[in-house]
């Protein structure tokens, strides 16, 4: 029986693999010893890759937790044709559990693979690589380089499962194969603890990474020293957010000898070590020539279709000058399908190619500023109480709006982002395969029932009647049954997030003046004045930037804005701890089932969501890894 449980905890625990079998899953090819693994540079880099192989998934949406497990995205209830993981979306919904948890990236289950095997693998690595007796190709500064990248990996798996769980076990060393159970039942290590250990590790890998891939042909997508330190700085932003900073809902959350896994006292020091890592990044972004993408082409377009196409392909432009750090792994294809409207009217039955699967919310529509860059409900220029009235494009608005087409008030006057990330019925979309040579006569959405863009079969449709234009690659081509389209890597990082990880760091350390100005190279991106102007010339809450706590709400909402569909607003109202309150409300879209505007446009409510606090701002442990290792606590609440 001892034996037994030996092998069980062995198979199971975090250390171990997904199942009991050979662990390696070498690329290209499948060599699962360890015998020759590290014999030569060509092994060694196989392995190096199969470090890389456990980033999670973003090919389509329904693997990447960030965009479905919040409330930006929304899809058919029930599912249909049982083809994709929902599992993120259940997380939305509510029905997370204890038995066997949806996204389980701690064990890897339902959805999720397990990164503590992805940690284990990077362990190997850097015990093997480590020993200059073997690889004995490898010249010094790659043997250094190659240990860099898989450090940083190894960090990033532990930052993934801290957001997720908050204290987690430190993966440090691999057990001996010799390890007895009781040795391999390890205790969680507390939230500080967690956040300096990560923090080290990155600042190890940072420095002996390159600033800039040089062989772009064949290492794009390899980690460099800017990715390396903002990854730090978005620890140290997590850190030092409510979610683990002063959090008292979490007081009494202990291990099994009594020691206290979160400080729920607050340290304002943390704060400032986000903002002394933020300028670290910056400095090593600048260094690396990483700069806001600004769109460029010999084609005659608007300024207005031009900053759209800035804002648009800062996400979908392959390797532009923005990207931090993109997942070229997870080439992003299967996802631009599921978002895409069938625009074309020649293929306007094409169900393969615009698959219209996830489609925003009213909540992520409702979030856009209008075009004096203020809230809605804050700008004295905005009928905000008539946003539903019906209004009539004008011949000035046609980059934005279909000319001459009827549609609701709401969609009118907003900020660039608003038509350059959002499809809507009585807007335009600017294509590279565009109708005529420039943006006068381009592909157009016209969704109310009766029209090329309503429903089609029994689920053929936009449910909200909105779709993510922002992460369809502007040569996308809709074809007769299929699509053909640019992939692009998946944009971990860019430079506008590290831009606005400042502004946040800055503002809460008593810097607003220095914040300000970080978010208005955001704001003049997107075609927008800076916050002061803005602010005192627009809203009916001209003071509102001049405390923290304005700018405060003023930075979130623009973080929402600005990382829409981005895997970033998930994590963000967990760590604000406003999840309890923004994902407690509707779900709501257009009542797509109506001819005519008037009926169109009025909100109809999908789903209420419920999330339960503060449980649900941590993900629970699978019940039987607790039997596995009487060492673990659960989560709060679970």
């Amino acid at each position: 029986m001892k034996k037994f449980k030996t092998f069980i905890i062995v198979c199971l625990t975090m250390f171990s693999l997904s199942s009991c079998k050979d662990y390696l899953d070498l690329v290209p090819d499948n060599v699962a010893t360890l015998d020759n693994a590290f014999a030569n540079r060509l092994e060694a880099e196989k392995y190096l890759f199969t470090c890389y192989s456990y980033l999670p998934l973003h090919q389509n949406g329904f693997g990447n937790i960030g965009l479905t497990g919040a409330d930006e995205l929304w899809t058919w209830f029930p599912q249909r044709g049982g083809v994709n993981n929902y599992s993120a979306w259940e997380i939305s919904r509510g029905n997370q559990n204890v038995n066997d948890p949806y996204m389980n990236f701690w064990g890897g289950r339902n959805g999720a693979q397990s990164l503590y095997r992805g940690i284990r693998d990077c362990n190997i690595f850097l015990e093997n690589v480590t020993d200059e007796n073997k690889v004995f190709d490898l010249t010094p500064t790659m043997r250094k380089r190659w240990l860099a990248e898989v450090t940083f990996l190894k960090a990033y798996y532990h930052f993934y499962l801290f957001r997720m769980y908050g204290p987690i076990v430190l993966a440090d060393k691999n057990f001996p194969v010799t390890a007895d159970g009781q040795e391999l039942e390890v205790k969680r290590s507390t939230v500080d603890e967690t956040v300096a250990y990560i923090s080290g590790l990155l600042d190890i890998a940072a420095a002996d990474l390159p600033n800039i891939i040089t062989n772009r042909s064949t290492e794009l997508g390899r980690v460099t020293k800017p990715a390396a330190l903002m990854l730090k700085a978005k620890l140290w932003v997590t850190a030092a957010s409510p979610l683990f900073n002063g959090n008292t809902d979490f007081a009494n959350f202990r291990d099994k000898d009594g020691v206290a896994l979160f400080n729920a006292s607050f340290d304002a020091t943390k704060w400032d070590k986000a903002a002394e890592a933020c300028k670290a990044a910056l400095t090593a972004c600048d260094q690396g020539g990483i700069s806001l993408y600004q769109f460029s082409t010999f084609t005659k377009l608007s300024d207005t279709t031009v900053t759209q196409l800035s804002i648009r392909n800062s996400v979908t432009e392959k390797w532009n000058t923005e990207l931090v750090w993109g997942l070229s792994g997870r080439q992003v294809g299967d996802l631009q399908k599921d978002v895409m409207a069938r625009l074309d009217p020649n293929y306007s039955l094409n169900i393969w190619g615009s698959k219209e699967l996830m489609t925003p919310t009213l909540e992520i529509a409702n979030l856009f500023y209008t075009d004096k860059g203020v809230p809605m409900n804050e700008d004295k220029t905005f009928n905000y109480s008539g946003r539903y009235d019906m209004r009539t494009a004008s011949h000035e608005e046609r980059f934005n709006l279909i000319e001459g087409y009827e549609s609701a008030s709401i969609q009118y006057n907003r900020e660039p982002r608003f038509y350059a990330d959002l499809g809507f019925d009585g807007g335009v979309w600017y294509m590279n395969n565009s109708r005529s040579a420039s943006d006068e006569n381009t592909w157009v959405v016209k969704a109310k029932t009766g029209q090329p863009q309503s429903r089609i079969g029994e689920s053929n449709v936009s449910i909200t009647g909105l779709w993510a234009k922002k992460l369809v690659n502007w040569k996308f081509v809709i074809t007769e049954r299929d699509a053909t389209y640019e992939a692009y890597p998946w944009p971990e990082m860019r430079l506008s997030d590290l831009y606005l990880l400042t502004s946040e760091a800055l503002n809460e350390s008593g810097n607003s003046a220095e914040a300000i100005s970080w978010l208005d190279k955001v704001r003049s991106r997107a075609g927008l004045k800076g916050v002061q102007e803005s602010w005192t010339n627009f809203s009916n809450k001209p003071g509102k930037y001049t405390t923290k706590e304005g700018l405060r709400e003023i930075i979130q909402q623009e973080r929402g804005i600005e990382l829409v569909f981005e895997n970033s607003r998930f994590w963000d109202l967990r760590r604000w701890k406003t999840a309890g309150r923004v994902l407690n409300q509707g779900i709501h879209g257009w009542s797509i089932e109506q001819e005519a505007a008037v009926g169109y446009y009025r909100p109809k409510l999908l789903f209420t969501q419920r999330f339960v606090a503060p449980r649900d701002y941590l993900f629970p442990l699978r019940q039987f890894d607790l039997i596995v290792n009487p060492k673990l606590v659960q989560n709060p609440g679970w």
